[in-house]
């Protein structure tokens, strides 16, 4: 699997219909199947707005018949409300002693904030957190990587925010937690706006799908080969919407 066809961020830029998106080139699968992808670039999506609507005023002036759209969790995350200020989360003794062995992931965050670490305390329990940081400092020394967030489990890995780097002053005040129900938003999403859609957590080493809604049309493998270079991009972009158009 390759990329076709790539350029640089300035070159890939298009508007169309008043919606600027990018072109991320075009993908071809492990079955031969060639998806083009384009990063549509979206306002800053605050707390409570309506994914639907979104999908109205970004979405829908590109869209052609078969198109499918991956949306991304953080957003989606925000229009639900999955989401808590740093004044909600109070670091306990365990979080504030904790946070100092916690280790950066391959994004650049991690637990290495008290308030992310109790936040997980408060959805996981302290026994659970107490025996994953145990096995993950065990584990560690054999070169195993990532047990904290299997043996916590509930999505923990999806938590985002609290991020003194972010480049969105907003994302420092807030944590992002996935919602726990993904098929559901996404059939929700699909009834109103009859556009295939699909949950994403993406970064630039992982695709995590959350979830899809019942009628889209590519099984997981070919979503995974479609997503595959992240093109939702970081840091800055605000591109939550990837229209993937499979190539005839």
């Amino acid at each position: 699997m390759g990329i076709i066809e790539s350029r640089n961020k300035e070159e890939a830029r298009r508007e169309n219909n008043g919606v600027v998106y990018f072109d991320r080139g075009v993908l071809k699968g492990r079955d031969g199947k060639q998806y083009q992808r384009f990063a549509i670039q979206t306002h800053f999506v605050e707390v409570g707005e309506d994914p639907a609507k979104l999908f109205e005023q970004y979405v829908r002036p590109l869209y052609q018949q078969g198109d499918m759209v991956a949306f991304g969790a953080k957003v989606m995350a925000m229009c639900t409300k999955n989401v808590r200020t740093r004044d909600e989360v109070k670091p306990g003794f365990w979080a504030n002693f904790l946070w100092r062995f916690a280790g950066i992931n391959h994004t650049g965050v991690g637990m290495h904030e008290p308030r992310k670490l109790q936040l997980v305390i408060d959805i996981c329990g302290l026994p659970r957190v107490l025996l994953a940081v145990f096995l993950s400092a065990v584990t560690k020394l054999f070169g195993i990587h990532g047990v904290f967030y299997k043996v916590c489990g509930k999505g923990v890995a999806g938590i985002d925010g609290f991020y003194f780097r972010s480049s969105f002053d907003r994302y420092k005040e807030l944590a992002l937690i996935n919602p726990d129900n993904p098929v559901e938003l996404c059939n929700d999403l699909y009834r109103k706006t009859l556009i295939p859609v699909v949950l994403m957590d993406a970064n630039d080493i992982d695709q995590n799908q959350l979830g899809k809604c019942d009628a889209f049309p590519l099984t997981d493998e070919q979503i995974q080969d479609a997503l595959k270079d992240n093109p939702h991009g970081q840091g800055d972009e605000l591109t939550p919407f990837i229209l993937i158009r499979p190539v005839k």
